[in-house]
């Protein structure tokens, strides 16, 4: 048994009730359909409207767009319990690109879209990575060019999460000079839209539930009025502002990866038999079991106590990029580590902990590479 880690004090009963509403319906109506998903390559839009109407997409989301009001912490919390499930990190898109909205789109803008976030109507990505363009957004090629009350887009994203599911994106544009000050933000509703394409569902190495697809604009007219924020410009100071909640929950679902891979590793080394003994009976075996187990306390002991900083106001970036990079490395760590225990039997696709591993391979790539994070951190240390 792995120590009590939850026991923090941005936790309380209400928050644990949450939990538990939240686990059972992923394992009533989710977890029994993951293994189909995953052969088909997503997970259905449609599947997300009741996990919506439940009140789980975005309980963090003020009542008046169609949330709980709750803090950010129930939003944690359902990370948490989908990455235990081996769910994939849809969801946590859909919660990043939501806030972007919340916190600059207009009145009318979070009036019309975020009740249908909130219920699961509308499912959202974020696209920013392009062909030749990923950690550095500065460098983004797809434009919007202002003509009359639209903006007309030209170009292409890639590895875009939700990018065939969702009937919303938030599309990162160059709408002038190169660099930084040219990148704003605009919201496209994507169904029936002339000019807008779906390219390849893209194969991974893991997460197969999750769709990642190449997106195409080609001439996209939208609104000029679908613009985030009140001028154009503004784009990549809104991403920057975001990124450390987007880090946060990554680090979250780390510690849950990591958590369920040492439950299921004790649990076969019990049962396994080797030479006449279990697994359990070697003090190898004890002590990678006992190291795993120290790097899940240690975790989870750094991402509770980053929630609590979030919730408090007071969580810096640089904690923030340290949280991501740490706590993924760690992931990635864990499940090899838990792996090599279970021998061949660990490489089969059939055992959760291959699974596990393979998913948590990207964690060190996405919201932020391992070594963006370090440098963004020595950035601070030599300013």
């Amino acid at each position: 048994m792995l120590p009590q880690l939850y026991r923090h004090r941005w936790m309380d009963e209400e928050t644990e009730t949450f939990r538990e509403q939240v686990r059972r319906y992923i394992a009533g109506e989710l977890a029994p359909h993951l293994d189909g998903w995953r052969r088909q390559g997503y997970i259905p839009r449609e599947v997300w409207r009741p996990f919506g109407e439940m009140g789980f997409l975005l309980p963090e989301m003020d009542e008046a767009y169609g949330g709980g009001g709750a803090t950010l912490a129930y939003q944690l919390v359902v990370q948490d319990e989908l990455a235990k499930a081996e769910l994939p990190a849809n969801t946590a898109v859909h919660t990043i690109a939501a806030h972007y909205i919340q916190a600059y789109g207009s009145e009318a803008q979070k009036r019309h879209w975020l009740p249908k976030l909130s219920s699961g109507e509308m499912l959202v990505g974020i696209a920013l990575t392009e062909p030749g363009c990923g950690s550095d957004l500065k460098a983004l090629r797809t434009r919007a060019r202002r003509d009359g009350d639209d903006y007309v887009i030209d170009g292409a994203k890639t590895f875009i999460t939700n990018g065939f599911t969702a009937n919303l994106l938030v599309v990162a544009v160059r709408t002038g000079e190169a660099g930084s000050r040219g990148v704003s933000l605009v919201v496209l509703e994507t169904e029936n839209l002339p000019g807008f394409r779906v390219g390849r569902r893209l194969e991974k190495l893991g997460q197969h539930a999750s769709d990642t697809a190449e997106l195409f604009f080609d001439g996209v007219r939208v609104p000029a009025e679908n613009l985030l924020g009140p001028k154009e410009g503004d784009g990549f100071v809104q991403l920057m502002s975001q990124l450390p909640y987007e880090r946060l929950l990554l680090t979250v679902t780390a510690a849950a990866v990591i958590e369920r891979a040492v439950e299921l590793t004790v649990d076969y080394a019990g049962q396994r038999k080797a030479f006449g003994q279990s697994l359990a009976a070697f003090q190898n075996t004890r002590f990678k079991l006992a190291e795993c187990a120290t790097l899940a306390h240690v975790v989870r002991s750094f991402v509770n106590d980053c929630i609590q900083r979030l919730l408090d106001g007071t969580l810096d970036d640089e904690a923030a990029y340290m949280a991501k990079w740490w706590c993924s490395e760690q992931q990635g760590k864990v499940t090899d580590e838990c792996l090599q225990l279970f021998g061949g039997y660990g490489y089969m696709a059939e055992y959760p902990i291959a699974r596990l591993y393979a998913d948590s391979r990207v964690q060190r790539i996405y919201g932020g590479t391992t070594e963006i994070m370090k440098d963004l951190i020595a950035r601070k240390l030599f300013a």
